[in-house]
C-alpha cells in the first residue's frame, strides 16, 4: 500500500498569556472599601461574533488547522499526487483516500483520487452527460447528506444543490494540464449544508473529489488538487 499512514504532525498553537497589575483603592478619610468591578471593562464590538444563519451549517466556523508541515508525494496507477503530512493515506478498489487526522473512513473531509473514474463507475460519472457542470452532479448518488452532523449514518436526504463555477472553472495542475473545477454547496432536508468539491480532467479521465470538505482545512483542498501529474498515468 503506498502512502504508509502517518500519526498527525499538526502541533497546537500556543496560547498566550498575560498577568494584569491590581490596583487598590482606599477611601482617604473613609472606611468605605470601593470594590473593582469585573468583566474586562469594554463592550464588545458589534458584529465581531458571527450571526449563526451566516455560517456553515448554521454553526460557529471551526477554528482553521494549522497548515501541514509538508507533503509527501503519493502515486495511483501512474496518477502522482501529494499528500499533506499528518493526514492518512490509504488506497484501493482503485481509488486513493487521504484522510484528515481523526477521521477513520475515506468520507467527511478526505480528499478521493480515482483514476479512471467514469469508466469504473456504472453509470458513467461524472462524465457522462458532463455531469461536473450540473446542479446535480456532485455524487453518483444524490440521495443522503452529508454535514458533519449526519454524514455517518447517511439518514438525511437533500433538499437542493447549486453548482458554482470557481472563477474561469478550471485549475492547472503540475503537469500543466486543466480540469475542471467545480464546486457545490448542497442543502439537507434538515437545513445543514455542505460543500463538495471535484476537479475532473474528461479526457485523461481522472478525478479529485473532495466528497464534503471540512472547513478547517479548507487551503489544502486545492493545494493537494494543484499538484497532481498525470504524465505517467496518460503514457
Amino acid at each position: 500500500m503506498l502512502g504508509t499512514p502517518r500519526r498527525s504532525r499538526f502541533r497546537p498553537q500556543g496560547r498566550r498569556t498575560g498577568t494584569h497589575s491590581t490596583v487598590a483603592a482606599a477611601a482617604a478619610a473613609a472606611t468605605v472599601l470601593l470594590v473593582a468591578g469585573c468583566g474586562g471593562g469594554g463592550d464588545v464590538p458589534t458584529g465581531a461574533v458571527p450571526e449563526p444563519d451566516a455560517t456553515y451549517g448554521g454553526l460557529l466556523p471551526a477554528a482553521q488547522a494549522p497548515a501541514p508541515e509538508g507533503f509527501s508525494s503519493q502515486n495511483i496507477e501512474g496518477v502522482v499526487i501529494d499528500a499533506p503530512e499528518g493526514w492518512e493515506v490509504d488506497q484501493g478498489d482503485g481509488q486513493l483516500c487521504m484522510r484528515p487526522p481523526g477521521q477513520s473512513d475515506c468520507g467527511y473531509g478526505a480528499i478521493q483520487v480515482r483514476p479512471k473514474a467514469a469508466e469504473r463507475d456504472s453509470a458513467n460519472w461524472p462524465k457522462k452527460g458532463d455531469a461536473f457542470n450540473k446542479d446535480d452532479g456532485w455524487a453518483a448518488d444524490t440521495s443522503a447528506c452529508r454535514s458533519p452532523n449526519t454524514a455517518a449514518a447517511g439518514e438525511v436526504g437533500i433538499k437542493e444543490a447549486r453548482h458554482q463555477v470557481v472563477g474561469n472553472g478550471l485549475t492547472t495542475h503540475a503537469d500543466g494540464l486543466k480540469s475542471h473545477y467545480s464546486v457545490w454547496s448542497v442543502t439537507c432536508d434538515n437545513d445543514e449544508t455542505f460543500e463538495v468539491r471535484m476537479w475532473f480532467l474528461p479526457t485523461s479521465d481522472v478525478l479529485v473529489y473532495a466528497w464534503s470538505i471540512d472547513q478547517r482545512y479548507e487551503p489544502v483542498y486545492l493545494q493537494v488538487a494543484e499538484s497532481m501529474d498525470v504524465t505517467e498515468y496518460n503514457r
